[in-house]
């Protein structure tokens, strides 16, 4: 053990020191790679491979720690117990898992006899994280792919959860739920387990490109915080309701790079105003040495500051809520009310420190009389460093120095006298105007007689001129273009002007009306450009066009041979484009409601899922299968023709998704379909859906935006239980002061509709 020297790092005119290495110790072995534990008193690390070590943090320098030998193999993961009485700490290796009641080791350690623990577990692998449980009864041993649930009483397993793909490196416990597991591993994602009944929750997807490393609870928010081995960090939501979605995603990297920016912009104003030097890390420079990983290895709370004056608390937000970020290079703090870097403590800014690369890293809690423990394992060599920190002295250095580019904008001088003509505080504006009124007068003093005209040019008689021989010409084209902007003139005054853009999104239905006198299912929903109409296409191989307020009849267009899997309007209006999973293509006229044209099963191979005009109705966009097809084609009321585009774009497989997905014209609100029976509307830049909208009894499969009201339609598989028939249901949702309605009349005139078209159509 090594005395710690002359480690104190002390700031210019502040009495206490930022960090301090009490301890290093020094190991036969490396201990890079292992979970260390540091609680409110004590510290415990391996030592030589597979010695338990215990350091008091209030024990005298000279004092030794206390050493307990259990283990054959390597010691790869400590934690201490949740509770103080009695002190709990579990070590495991390759061989055994052991817990010790540190109290009894005391004691029998001042009788002169071994420490003995309990053992827990045999056998179960490479251990690489272990967490006792709320009540410290469990103990959750992530082993490889695996978490082994171990009573911490004795040998005895609880559950056995199995469904990582790579090794768990993390294990934390819900507090407020019970019996709720939480871990990440190396396959990039998360798992909530119920480690009673060895229930699997909740997995997440691939979250990132590199392996999760730590993991940490927030009580207060009721939020996960996971951190990646290339600086980042994700927190995601565990409120019921929720489901687990991610809240924020934070770059430690690009955050601290920001932090620095400050930081060099705040030595400039520094050394113009020549403001009292404080203490910074000295090697604040644009150029950084080479980092290959930048891993999170541990993520801890942190207590609010004290000790610091009202300017700089007012910079820190004291009332906000901290997070100690510990990497391999150095320790962040991380503001979570703006989720930027208050404070940096680099290892390698203060020289003298044994460790300027970390393997591992263990921080305290709550901070004693302001100061914090850190206990570091070295990366490259066999040492093991405990340090102080004074998080007030830290936070002082640095952010009072970032007080001063504030500080420029205070600076005010009084003049004594008026300002020089010639001075350059002049305004320019002013200048340029002085000078023009001279030049103008100049001019007027300089006028000569001149004859009196009107103009200064006199327009000939026209007696040289060749004779007009049309009298009057006009111009075709005038018009045209008048009207065409005037129409483009009116679109755009009446999205401007009619459409609300400060209403909330439509979350109270208005209308629901049935489309079909058999359960039938609505397969797609489509506005026009204006608003004004609404086409769905059914699977009953109908296609229907209501007016946007779902008054009146409604026109309907039959022809398909298979249910109608997509429908689109044109630029105009004028025109419908219809897919079906007939393999067929129909683009319809709505004046008449006959198809225009049709292509055939000869041309498309697979159903087509999705068909669109594209490119102000230029050409039709269709996805078949796994192809994209770009169509050129010619409506002409005599024959049918149409020509391919020679392009043909391969792309993944499109599959018709149960749920839709619309935007509002004002871009403030997107809303989707769900099979939970509901429909979500979020807001644009917020992770979390602002309103849900429920009245289905079946999954809503698509979603509309009506563009020129602030207007919604969804549609479901089934009416809600208060309906008396099994059908697929329109709903139109408003604002807020609307009311739902149900016209039965439409009702049935759609279905007197409906079956005069058939008669027709079989006919």
């Amino acid at each position: 053990m090594e005395r710690p020297g002359d480690l104190c790092f002390a700031e210019e005119g502040c009495s206490s020191s930022i960090v301090l290495e009490k301890q290093v110790f020094l190991s036969k072995v490396p201990e890079s790679h292992v979970q260390l534990a540091c609680g409110l008193h004590y510290c415990a690390f391996p030592l030589n491979g597979n010695e338990l070590c215990v350091w008091k943090t209030t024990d005298d320098f000279d004092r030794q720690p206390l050493h307990m030998i259990g283990h054959h193999h390597s010691i790869t993961a400590l934690a201490f117990g949740s509770k103080v009485n009695p002190l709990l700490i579990c070590s495991a290796s390759c061989d055994y898992v052991i817990v010790w009641n540190l109290d009894e080791c005391m004691k029998k350690v001042l009788q002169g006899l071994m420490p003995q623990g309990i053992v827990i577990g045999t056998l179960l692998g490479m251990v690489l994280y272990v967490r006792f449980s709320p009540d410290d009864q469990t103990v959750a041993v992530c082993a490889g792919n695996q978490i082994y649930i171990l009573s911490a009483k004795d040998e005895a397993l609880i559950a056995e959860l199995e469904g990582h793909l790579a090794p768990v490196t993390a294990a934390e416990f819900c507090t407020w739920e019970k019996n709720i597991l939480i871990s990440v591993s190396e396959d990039r994602s998360f798992k909530v387990w119920d480690y009673c009944t060895g229930l699997l929750l909740y997995q997440s997807t691939v979250i990132t490109a590199f392996p999760l490393l730590s993991l940490f609870i927030d009580e207060e928010n009721k939020q996960i915080i996971t951190g990646c081995a290339d600086g980042q960090l994700w927190i995601f939501s565990l409120i019921k309701g929720h489901q687990y979605r991610c809240v924020v995603h934070i770059n430690v990297k690009k955050e601290r790079e920001k932090f620095y920016r400050k930081i060099r912009k705040s030595e400039q104003l520094d050394e113009i105003q020549n403001a009292s030097k404080v203490y910074v890390p000295n090697k604040l420079r644009t150029e950084e040495t080479v980092e290959t990983t930048f891993p999170v290895l541990r993520i801890e709370h942190c207590d609010k500051f004290v000790n610091l004056s009202d300017e700089e608390q007012n910079c820190s937000s004291v009332n906000a809520r901290f997070l100690w970020i510990g990497t391999s290079t150095g320790l962040f703090i991380i503001n979570l009310a703006n989720f930027e870097v208050e404070a940096i403590l680099h290892y390698r800014d203060y020289s003298a420190l044994s460790i300027q690369f970390a393997g591992s890293c263990a921080l305290m809690r709550k901070a004693i009389n302001g100061k914090v423990f850190c206990l570091l394992t070295s990366m490259f060599e066999n040492r093991i460093a405990l340090l102080e920190l004074n998080v007030a002295a830290l936070l002082k250095s640095q952010q009072s120095k970032l007080l001063i580019t504030g500080r420029e904008k205070d600076l005010s001088v009084v003049a004594s006298c008026s300002l020089l003509p010639t001075s350059p505080l002049c305004l320019k504006k002013e200048r340029n105007e002085d000078v023009n009124r001279k030049d103008k007068f100049n001019k007027k003093c300089t006028i000569k007689d001149k004859p009196l005209v009107f103009h200064c040019k006199i327009k000939s008689s026209g007696y040289t001129s060749t004779p007009q021989m049309n009298m009057f010409s006009p111009r075709t084209t005038a018009k045209q273009r008048s009207l065409a902007s005037k129409c483009k003139r009116n679109c755009k005054q009446r999205k401007k002007e009619d459409y609300p853009l400060g209403h909330p999104p439509p979350t109270k239905s208005e209308r629901c009306i049935t489309v079909a006198d058999k359960p039938t299912s609505i397969c797609c929903i489509q506005y026009s450009g204006d608003g004004e109409l609404l086409a769905c296409g059914l699977a009953d191989k109908t296609l229907l066009a209501f007016s946007s307020n779902l008054k009146g009849t409604p026109t309907v267009y039959s022809g398909h041979d298979g249910a109608v899997t997509s429908v689109e309007w044109s630029h105009d209006k004028n025109w419908l484009v219809s897919s079906s999973e007939d393999r067929t293509l129909r683009i319809w006229s709505v004046s008449n409601a006959e198809p225009a044209l049709c292509l055939g099963k000869e041309m498309f191979h697979k159903p087509i899922r999705s068909a669109q005009f594209y490119y102000m109705d230029t050409f039709i966009l269709l996805s078949c299968g796994a192809e994209f097809h770009l169509l050129r084609y010619f409506l002409d009321t005599s024959k049918d023709e149409i020509k391919r585009c020679e392009r043909r774009f391969e792309g993944h497989s499109t599959h018709c998704h149960p749920c839709g997905i619309a935007v509002s014209p004002c871009g403030q609100f997107i809303a989707c379909g769900s099979e939970d029976k509901c429909a979500y509307i979020y807001e644009m830049h917020s992770s979390t859906y602002s309103h849900k909208l429920t009245g289905h009894s079946e999954s809503v499969i698509n979603v509309a935006f009506n563009p020129s009201s602030p207007q919604l339609f969804f549609v479901s598989r089934k009416v809600p239980q208060r309906n008396h028939r099994n059908v697929c249901p329109v709903h139109a949702w408003l604002l807020p002061t609307l009311t739902r309605q149900r016209d039965q009349k439409t009702s049935q005139r759609i279905r007197s509709t409906s079956r005069e078209k058939r008669s027709r159509s079989y006919k």
